[in-house]
């Protein structure tokens, strides 16, 4: 029986025979059938050598030894070998000579690490999905072909079934994955079955040599996916601007509407001159004023909130200004609200007219120090939603808005007061004033957490701006995580929240485990903040939002064409909700054939700065 190193000597020598002659192959010249024989006059070296290097001339029918020497001493000025165990045919140097040449121009190619460790961490990454395969070398983990179907079916799942392979059958499933490289892929069939599943430990080498041909065949395919990713990416972002766009100005339009119709309304009203009547008008008005009233002011605080998030969104990927239409400002808004005001005062004193005089002195005063502590608290909602500028601005801008909580709250206290000698003195209305300390106090706790949100928006946004090898919806999602486990809206996290965080995006550690990545993020960062969470999860590469990088990513998918057609995008496997929308925001002419021609190239120039 023979030896294993034998077994193996024999495989490496079909092998690498086969490997060969695909290289001379590619370059026109006649197959080899033997090693021994046919590499002897150094004819075949160098006709191999010649892809990577300009040898010169050398004796192409060599008859003498002192030819074939002078042939084989040519082709191996790039490696270390002597002559004479060429001319001789000694088959281990041969094979090890081979090995170099394999290592050169197939397994360098990859990059990072040493060549071996370099295509196992490929494998292993490609296969991690595959429950029955584990790829720890180039041998005993390919002998069941399961680790082959894999590759082929991680990158091309239309060729092979994987969960309808019976994972028992080894011949089989190895054939398989021979039969579709060969086929479907272009990767010759370097090995036979028989050196996979019936060798007591698969040649390395071999394995290796056949392996790297399917990193190769790949590679191209990760390249299309790329620029698939990429134009996805900015497609989302751009649609994502657009919908909040849409909603700002969709329920701008609906609070002026809704302002208008109840003015309208109070306008038509006629007192019938009965207390009973103004004390209803007066009851319903209250009622407006603790309901209806605070949805809009809640709204308007939101409305202002969405569009600085936009402005600022748009000001972190570099792109235009969203100018609001003619009535749909914030400045409209707040001159509708003005309006509005002044409409509930007239409504106010509508109702207080029909009612006894009631302490002037008292209302007059309680009324003074709300509209003063009103006026205040509005400049102070003004000066927030009139915040803009580079992130860093913005945030010191906010920090100095917040010293000036306190002093409110203390002016709160006084207008409380003030309320209650009202209340002692049973004076329910005034004429003076349309705020109670309710209102006043609600106000200013939605521009307390305005204040709070805001901050948190603006460092999350720092945060994420840093983090560009992160898609949008990747950061929409972490950052919703976070929020939504944020309880008490402080902008970190406790340890059983940070757990239920991670488990909600299907990250689970062990209560050890979780003690010590949270004491390790508590102490570089001080708590567990929106930065710490959201460096806990990134693992990707970087990808850029950046006008260049976009125009090389449709140059790809159109082949560098000066124009992309629809057919273009799903051939670069672009999703049918990005390759609509670019259909409809891109300028477009009729093409030769009648498929319309899309001018990516001017589209970006319009949305970029």
């Amino acid at each position: 029986m023979d030896s294993l190193e034998t077994l193996s000597r024999n495989t490496q020598e079909r092998t690498f025979c086969k490997w060969l002659n695909t290289k001379l192959e590619a370059n026109g010249y006649p197959p080899m059938a033997s090693l021994v024989n046919d590499l002897s006059d150094g004819v075949r070296l160098i006709q191999l050598m010649v892809r990577d290097t300009s040898l010169g001339r050398y004796n192409r029918n060599p008859r003498m030894r002192v030819q074939k020497a002078e042939n084989v001493n040519k082709a191996l000025e790039f490696i270390t070998l002597v002559a004479s165990n060429i001319i001789d045919g000694n088959l281990k140097l041969i094979l090890g000579m081979i090995w170099t040449l394999v290592l050169r121009f197939t397994i360098a190619d990859i990059k990072g690490l040493s060549a071996k460790e370099g295509l196992l961490l490929w494998c292993q990454r490609k296969t991690a999905p595959y429950k029955e395969v584990d790829v720890q070398d180039f041998s005993l983990s390919w002998s069941d072909g399961l680790a082959l179907c894999a590759l082929i079916h991680c990158h091309r799942p239309d060729l092979i079934d994987y969960d309808k392979l019976d994972k028992f059958d080894r011949h089989g499933n190895t054939q398989l994955a021979f039969d579709v490289a060969a086929q479907s892929l272009g990767i010759p069939q370097l090995l036979e079955v028989a050196d996979l599943c019936d060798s007591d430990r698969p040649d390395e080498r071999s394995v290796m040599t056949y392996v790297a041909s399917y990193f190769h065949a790949f590679s191209s395919q990760d390249q299309a996916e790329t620029v698939s990713r990429r134009i996805d990416k900015f497609a989302e972002l751009m649609r994502s601007i657009w919908v909040s766009r849409n909603d700002y100005e969709r329920r701008v339009r609906a609070l002026l509407a809704a302002l208008t119709e109840t003015q309208e309304k109070w306008a038509s009203v006629k007192f019938t001159g009965t207390y009973a009547d103004v004390k209803e008008h007066a009851a319903n008005f209250a009622s407006y004023k603790q309901t209806t009233k605070r949805t809009w002011v809640t709204e308007k605080q939101d409305l202002a909130t969405l569009l600085g998030n936009v402005q600022t969104k748009l000001k972190t990927y570099k792109l235009r200004p969203y100018v609001p239409p003619s009535g749909l400002a914030l400045s409209d808004i707040d001159d509708a609200w003005e309006v509005l005001l002044a409409s509930e005062t007239k409504r106010s004193r509508a109702i207080n007219a029909q009612i006894r005089e009631i302490q002037e002195t008292l209302r007059k005063k309680f009324a003074e120090l709300a509209d003063t502590f009103r006026d205040r608290l509005r400049a102070v909602s003004l000066e927030l939603s009139a915040v803009e500028g580079p992130l860093e601005g913005q945030q010191r801008q906010i920090e100095k808005i917040q010293t000036r909580i306190p002093a409110l709250s203390d002016a709160l206290s006084t207008v409380e007061a003030a309320e209650a000698e009202c209340v002692a003195a049973k004076v329910e209305e005034n004429d003076y004033t349309v705020f109670t300390c309710q209102d006043l106090e609600f106000e200013l706790e939605l521009v307390v957490q305005s204040i709070a949100k805001k901050i948190s928006f603006i460092d999350n946004q720092i945060v994420s701006r840093n983090l560009t090898n992160l898609t949008p919806a990747q950061i929409e999602q972490f950052e919703s995580t976070f929020r939504y486990f944020d309880k008490d809206e402080t902008n970190t996290l406790n340890v059983s929240e940070m757990a239920a965080a991670l488990a909600s995006l299907g990250i689970v550690y062990a209560d050890e485990d979780l003690e010590i990545i949270y004491d390790q993020l508590l102490q570089e960062y001080g708590a567990m903040t929106f930065e710490a969470f959201i460096n806990l999860l990134v693992d990707i590469t970087e990808d850029q939002t950046s006008p260049d990088q976009l125009r090389e990513a449709f140059q790809g998918a159109a082949s560098n064409k000066p124009y992309v057609t629809e057919l273009d995008l799903r051939l670069a496997h672009i999703p049918a909700s990005a390759i609509e929308y670019l259909r409809e925001v891109m300028p477009a002419t009729p093409g030769g054939t009648g498929e319309a021609e899309y001018d990516y190239d001017g589209w970006l120039d319009s949305v970029f700065e």
